[in-house]
């Protein structure tokens, strides 16, 4: 593992680059990270200005892909002001007001918030590189922090039945993971889980919500397009997409990643 310092107005900071591993997102492909060295403990506009440039958190570790001849890796956001729902999530968003609102500290997980996760990594993500769960895991990934993260939870009644670990930047909210009761998949608390945050950040007067990175040849990614205004971290410039991709643009969009040249984006697609 090399030390790495990458051109930005954090480098008084240690950084990191990992060997090739295999890519979490895509088959048959190989991926490389830039991490902030974890024994930094960053402030609320330390970790705004790397999520600015692309980078996320996870557990204790910030971090970026560096990836060989692949740029596929966009770091996506939301305008939280100019948002408008369509009407898969306007039916979400009905469906769900008989669930109330908690704000809570991951240091307060109880036995309950385990269970929950527990259950939704067996249930829907049996396939992924997370199963088989551990509560070691839960607490690495969710409960340990180097900022000042919280939960946003969903109640039925006393139950628990969504949680979402947000980031608070200083322009937004960084979502970083989401789980919830698979039996209520009818719910779709997923895309209600993004709308209550992006109520909660417009609230706190926020700008953006940051829905971490969109994979376009990753299906399990796609979801991230339906948030609409959508802007998207391309070499180094933060641009829009001008609206809802249809299948075939967001497989031209993919392609056209495959490459750490600058990619040459459609114009009538990104503005």
């Amino acid at each position: 593992m090399n030390s790495y310092q990458p051109k930005s107005l954090l480098n008084e900071l240690q950084y990191y680059i990992t060997p090739p591993h295999d890519c979490s997102y895509l088959d048959n492909k190989s991926a490389r990270m830039v991490f902030l060295d974890p024994v930094h403990r960053i402030d609320v506009v330390t970790l705004s200005e790397l999520s600015r440039m692309g980078f996320r958190r996870s557990g204790d570790f910030v971090y970026r892909p560096e990836c060989h001849l692949c740029r596929q890796c966009l770091s996506s956001r939301v305008p939280i002001h100019e948002f408008t729902m369509n009407s898969k999530q306007k039916k979400a968003w009905k469906r769900n007001q008989d669930l109330s609102l908690k704000i809570t500290q991951p240091k307060d997980a109880s036995d309950v918030h385990y269970a929950l996760y527990e259950r939704y990594i067996t249930e829907r993500h049996a396939d992924g590189d997370m199963f088989p769960p551990s509560r070691d895991q839960f607490e690495k990934f969710l409960i340990h922090s180097c900022t000042d993260s919280f939960f946003l939870e969903l109640w039925l009644d006393d139950r628990l039945i969504s949680v979402s670990t947000c980031d608070p930047l200083d322009d937004g909210l960084s979502a970083v993971y989401t789980f919830f009761d698979p039996d209520e998949h009818k719910r779709s608390l997923g895309v209600f889980a993004v709308l209550k945050q992006i109520e909660y950040a417009k609230a706190l007067g926020l700008q953006y919500i940051y829905l971490g990175y969109w994979v376009p040849h990753s299906n399990k990614m796609n979801y991230k397009s339906d948030y609409i205004p959508l802007e998207l971290l391309l070499d180094g410039q933060w641009r829009r997409l001008n609206h809802t991709l249809s299948a075939e643009e967001i497989q031209h969009l993919g392609d056209s990643l495959m490459t750490t040249l600058p990619s040459g984006w459609n114009n009538s697609i990104i503005k």
